[in-house]
């Protein structure tokens, strides 16, 4: 499939390279070109230009870090990318941001997938992404050979792309309460003198069973926050877009407001290039440890 991908950092060039070491011809465009340049060695053309990445694509895939950034590139691609071309949108960003780029282009006579992914770096490089998909169910089809090469699963959750930011926004929020009550718990133990390392242990064996509390648990009983999978200032920009996808369908979140305070405890920190996991250590900080 000939693609074009926007998008080459922490988790856009893993990704983009799984695409070329299974077949696809893939034409890459980044911002910083030199982030770009490891993937002309696995058979990637490196162009200057997002409009240039487009040319006589089937589709166009952006994994960029925020909504400006995918709405810079969208402006600059969507002219030349071709009638009845699909632009799969892999970035966690607002539920506002996807009805718009839908609506552009569809006006153009383009298609527009919504396909966010939960996974970090290390899952994006072993092809371990699990994708969340909402679009055209056609153009979905079309893309599933993509999706196969990325992902270890994929989840259609509807025809509106939108709904696939809700639910990886959801996740986000989810993975974010996550780590504030892994910091709080965690901080109990420690000051009342047990271990944070075999209580961890212990709840993951006898409640969760959970990957997600033994990763992001373990990185926070070592403190463990660089090099980071997922920055904490991006953390905080998804509950940000959590928070107003919940104001519009008038859902009130109000461990949101709790959530937002430590991440802005985090900040003030200077802590935002952190792995997002150093959330949870705010509550030990507050609790004088």
């Amino acid at each position: 499939m000939k693609l074009a991908f926007i998008g080459s950092g922490n988790m856009g060039l893993p990704m983009a390279r799984n695409l070329l070491r299974a077949g696809h011809q893939v034409t890459v465009y980044n911002r910083t070109r030199k982030h770009a340049e490891p993937l002309v060695q696995d058979g990637a053309s490196l162009v200057d230009s997002a409009a240039d990445a487009v040319c006589d694509a089937a589709a166009v895939i952006t994994m960029l870090a925020d909504d400006a950034a995918v709405e810079e590139a969208a402006q600059s691609f969507q002219p030349p990318l071709a009638r009845g071309a699909i632009h799969v949108s892999m970035s966690t960003i607002s539920v506002a941001c996807a009805k718009r780029l839908a609506g552009q282009h569809a006006g153009r006579g383009q298609f527009y997938v919504a396909a966010p992914v939960f996974g970090r770096p290390v899952a994006a490089a072993a092809a371990q992404l699990w994708i969340v998909a909402a679009g055209p169910a056609e153009q979905i089809e079309k893309c599933r050979p993509v999706f196969d090469v990325l992902g270890r699963g994929l989840s259609v959750v509807g025809p509106d792309p939108w709904l696939a930011n809700v639910i990886k926004l959801s996740g986000n929020f989810l993975i974010a309460a996550a780590l504030e009550s892994l910091g709080e718990a965690f901080a109990l133990v420690r000051k009342s003198g047990g271990d944070a390392g075999q209580f961890l242990e212990i709840v993951n064996h006898a409640l969760f069973n959970s990957k997600l509390y033994a990763n992001y648990g373990g990185a926070v009983a070592q403190s463990h926050f660089e090099p980071a999978g997922f920055k904490l200032h991006l953390g905080f920009k998804d509950l940000r877009l959590a928070q107003e996808a919940a104001e519009t369908a008038a859902v009130p979140m109000p461990l949101g407001g709790v959530l937002r305070d430590r991440f802005l405890a985090a900040l003030a920190r200077g802590e935002g290039d952190l792995d997002w996991s150093a959330l949870a250590r705010i509550a030990s900080l507050h609790a004088g440890l």
